[in-house]
């Protein structure tokens, strides 16, 4: 089971994530979304992606699986050739709830490493508080307030579209996956919600430290 739309009471018990990104803009009808793909880099699905936002200029943030960083090297570089923005999702993708603190701490930073970015989303949403207190000394949580489902095999490839267009926000953040796992539905939506938000005047933008650093005060 998972939530499409992260409920606000839970977004204001853990008040050191980032869940949505607030506009820097001083106009009250700025449109922003903040596009994130989880689990990559990866052969096919990540060049896909990245060529689908380059033909709407869109900007996202990649949350990279070490070892997928090691595996597939001139796809990462193409990443951030693009001015797409880098995160940690572990190097093995593992589940903070399973993983003793000591390891999972570990294997987060090999990661973090490996990206070269302080910013982490904990694969499967999943985390320890004991953990969070750790990770976040070097490190900001990035969650989201949509999801996709793109990862669901159990729905559709049109509901997965209703999943996003039906409860995006300014300034919400949206998970994809570029992996071969969620390829087949992600090729047929993520070009659909790119056109949609595009028609209605919505810039993608790219999650920074700079952007972020309001939605934490």
């Amino acid at each position: 089971m998972y939530l499409i739309k992260t409920p606000e009471f839970i977004r204001k018990k853990f008040p050191g994530f980032v869940w949505q990104i607030p506009s820097q803009s001083e106009q009250q009808d700025n449109k922003e979304l903040y596009l994130t793909f989880d689990d990559g880099p990866v052969e096919e699905v990540t060049p896909f992606v990245i060529d689908f936002l380059k033909q709407y200029n869109a900007k996202a943030t990649f949350f990279c699986v070490g070892e997928n960083i090691e595996e597939n090297p001139e796809i990462f570089q193409k990443l951030k050739a693009e001015g797409h923005s880098i995160g940690s999702h572990s190097h093995n993708h593992l589940s903070g709830w399973a993983t003793e603190n000591n390891q999972y701490l570990t294997n987060v930073n090999k990661a973090a490493a490996l990206s070269s970015s302080s910013l982490f989303r904990p694969p499967y949403g999943r985390i320890k508080l004991s953990q969070a207190r750790m990770i976040q000394e070097n490190h900001q949580i990035i969650m989201w307030d949509v999801l996709s489902g793109d990862f669901d095999p159990s729905i559709s490839a049109e509901k997965c579209y209703n999943n996003v267009i039906s409860n995006v926000q300014s300034g919400s953040i949206v998970v994809f996956h570029d992996s071969h796992k969620s390829f087949d539905k992600l090729k047929r939506v993520l070009p659909r919600v790119l056109e949609h938000f595009s028609n209605l005047g919505y810039q993608f933008k790219a999650i920074t430290k700079e952007r972020i650093t309001p939605s934490l005060n």
